[in-house]
C-alpha cells in the first residue's frame, strides 16, 4: 500500500477526512510509480511566464512564438504548460550552457554541525542532503556556481573540510 492511501485510510477511520482534501487515488499512485521507475532525473529550468508576456517581451507575436515553441518541442529543448516554460538539459546544452552537476561533500565539527547545517541549507545548489559516514552534508551544484558556494562553505564556523566531485557525462 502506497503512503498516500495509508494516510487516507488512517483519515477516513478517525473521521478526519474532508472533502476538500483529495488525495491521490490507487491508480493515480500506481501511474506516478511507474513513471518515476521508467524515467530518467532531469534537470529542468522553470520558468514562470505566460506566452503572451514572452512575446510581449521578444517582440513577436504569440503566434510567431507558437511557431518558435513548436519546434523547441519538437526538438526536446522545452517543456511548455499554462504559466511555464520547462527549458530541459537539451534546450541548455544547446545554448552552450553546461549544467552537469558537481557533488560537494562537506565535514562538519561536531558541536557547530546545526548552525552549520542551517546555513549550508540556504545555499545556491539544487539538492543538499544530509548524511551520515564520512561526510555530514552532500550538495549538488551547478558548476557555474561552485567558485561561489566553496567560498560560502570556507566562512561557515565549523566547516572543517569540502571535496568537491565534478561530473562528466557518461554517453
Amino acid at each position: 500500500m502506497y503512503e498516500a492511501e495509508l494516510l487516507l485510510e488512517r483519515r477516513t477511520n478517525r473521521g478526519m477526512l474532508h472533502s476538500s482534501v483529495s488525495f491521490p487515488t490507487s491508480k493515480s499512485l500506481q501511474i506516478l510509480d511507474l513513471l518515476s521507475k521508467s524515467g530518467n532525473r532531469r534537470i529542468v529550468y522553470s520558468v514562470p511566464i505566460g506566452q503572451a508576456d514572452l512575446a510581449r517581451k521578444l517582440r513577436i507575436t504569440r503566434q510567431a512564438l507558437s511557431l518558435h515553441f513548436k519546434k523547441l518541442r519538437e526538438s526536446g529543448f522545452v517543456q511548455i504548460g499554462r504559466g511555464f516554460v520547462n527549458v530541459t538539459e537539451e534546450g541548455l546544452r544547446a545554448i552552450g550552457c553546461r549544467k552537469d552537476p558537481v557533488f560537494v561533500t562537506v565535514r562538519i565539527l561536531p558541536q557547530r554541525r546545526a548552525e552549520a547545517i542551517e546555513k549550508i541549507s540556504k545555499l545556491p545548489a539544487i539538492e543538499i542532503f544530509r548524511v551520515a559516514g564520512d561526510a555530514d552534508a552532500v550538495l549538488v551544484v551547478e558548476q557555474d556556481k561552485l567558485d561561489h558556494v566553496l567560498e560560502i562553505l570556507s566562512g561557515i564556523d565549523g566547516v572543517v573540510e569540502t571535496r568537491s566531485l565534478v561530473s562528466m557525462p557518461c554517453r
